[in-house]
């Protein structure tokens, strides 16, 4: 990490679940209210389901490939750590890649902000250079018309995606980024309460 000051800052970048962006197709969360001390019991109590992919979530590498890691086999230690984040609109070309990997430095985990896709070329480029994490704001890191081509090379990688952050008012530059997944066995992917941390 970058030297700190007195003070740290914290940025939420998760979305609110209950009325988070949902990959077409999947289900939404759901939300149950089975006490409420408004209605006369003792106390409140809620019940949700949804999918392990709405909202701000990380994929496993199991997400598409069928020996890949589940999420309870993932280390902490790839959604833990320095992280770079980098502004960009409209697909990432490789050169686009690397030129976010000149800016991150020595970060291991790089978040994309903005309406960005990343192309395969530019999987390949964040492959090779291992990385443990590459977020994006989008619902999907690859193209939502057909995303399975990106995800193969980088979770084939062992690299996490983490999808669906919000990073509208942060800063390009490094941070500490906090995004462990709930301990799911045998899944997919996870819900995850993501923030950077920054120190002035």
């Amino acid at each position: 990490m970058a030297l700190r000051g007195d003070t740290m800052k914290i940025y939420d970048i998760s979305q609110e679940v209950f009325s988070c962006a949902v990959y077409p197709g999947d289900p939404k969360p759901k939300k149950q209210t089975l006490c409420a001390t408004a209605r006369g019991d003792l106390y409140n109590l809620t019940a949700f389901s949804m999918c392990a992919h709405n909202g701000t979530h990380i994929d496993a590498p199991f997400h598409f490939l069928g020996d890949g890691s589940t999420v309870e086999q993932m280390a902490l230690s790839i959604f833990v750590g320095d992280c770079f984040v980098a502004r960009h609109t409209g697909g990432v070309s490789a050169a686009d890649a690397q030129a976010i990997l000149a800016r991150a430095g020595e970060a291991e985990r790089s978040l994309i902000a903005g309406d960005a896709t990343v192309t395969a070329e530019a999987a390949e480029v964040f492959a090779s250079a291992g990385i443990r994490l590459l977020g994006n704001e989008g619902q999907t890191v690859g193209p939502e018309s057909g995303p399975m081509q990106v995800h193969l090379i980088l979770l084939s990688r062992g690299i996490a995606l983490l999808e669906g952050i919000v990073l509208t008012d942060i800063p390009e530059g490094r941070y500490f980024l906090s995004a462990a997944p709930l301990k799911l066995a045998g899944s997919d992917g996870a819900p995850c309460r993501a923030y950077l941390a920054a120190w002035e």
